[in-house]
């Protein structure tokens, strides 16, 4: 079962006791972590980036080699790490390795895109559930995948190892902007939905926003994705400073 192809075994399906266990297990691994490590200098905070992006570029390669081991190949929709939170992989790499605007850039990923999109995809995971069982490497491997990148935001975030600034919207809204249209591009020739910023994608929210724009449907999804999830987090700030003020 845990390397099975999709729909050989029963999915475990949206809202079901699977989702809920991997959910739960993923939030109380989130908090033990952050417990472990919400004291640790930034030096150090700098030496777990590093082993983290390492790691979660491990999980995502052997989760490329299974899609093509099962004959996905031809759907790069299930393996290029082309999509909201697969950018987590490029920033970490520019957090931990470099230096300069190109850790910085990172750093402001991690510390907005990787909490939102954390959040976002544990509480409606699309892409694994729907098609797997809950004991499956693919559900297992993204909650683990999604769990680090909320524990990582949340890290930086509380130990002021990047203090957020409204202007470092140019360096999150670059990145995420690149990588939308990277994806746009190699979708309008293999006929894919990186990104989901060439077509609908049926039974999620993303559907609304389809229904909604229309034939803007793809400037909205670009525009969405390089700005809401960056004011999310600058929002929450200034009301939890100003709580403490």
């Amino acid at each position: 079962m845990f390397f099975s192809k999709a729909g050989v075994y029963e999915a475990a399906g949206l809202y079901s006791i699977g989702h809920f266990v991997l959910f739960i297990i993923t939030i109380i691994g989130v908090i033990i972590a952050l417990n472990l490590t919400k004291t640790k200098k930034h030096e150090e905070i700098r030496k777990i980036i590093q082993i983290i992006a390492i790691f979660l570029w491990v999980l995502e390669i052997i989760k490329i080699l299974f899609n093509i081991a099962i004959g996905n190949e031809r759907n790069p929709n299930t393996f290029i790490p082309l999509y909201y939170c697969s950018i987590i992989l490029y920033a970490t790499m520019f957090s931990g390795f470099s230096e300069g605007w190109l850790k910085h850039t990172g750093d402001v990923f991690i510390a907005t895109g990787g909490i939102v999109g954390g959040i976002a995809f544990i509480c409606c995971p699309t892409t694994s559930l729907p098609m797997y069982p809950a004991f499956h490497y693919i559900s297992i491997q993204s909650f683990v995948f999604h769990g680090i990148m909320i524990y990582l935001g949340i890290l930086l975030n509380v130990t002021e190892y990047i203090k957020l600034e409204k202007n470092d919207i140019k360096y999150y809204f670059s990145l995420v902007g690149i990588i939308c249209v990277i994806s746009l591009l190699y979708n309008n020739v293999a006929d894919s939905n990186l990104m989901f910023v060439s077509k609908n994608y049926p039974g999620t929210p993303i559907e609304i926003i389809y229904n909604i724009t229309g034939k803007t449907f793809t400037a909205w999804m670009i525009a969405i994705q390089c700005t809401i999830p960056f004011y999310i987090i600058m929002g929450i700030k200034e009301l939890s400073n100003k709580y403490r003020k």
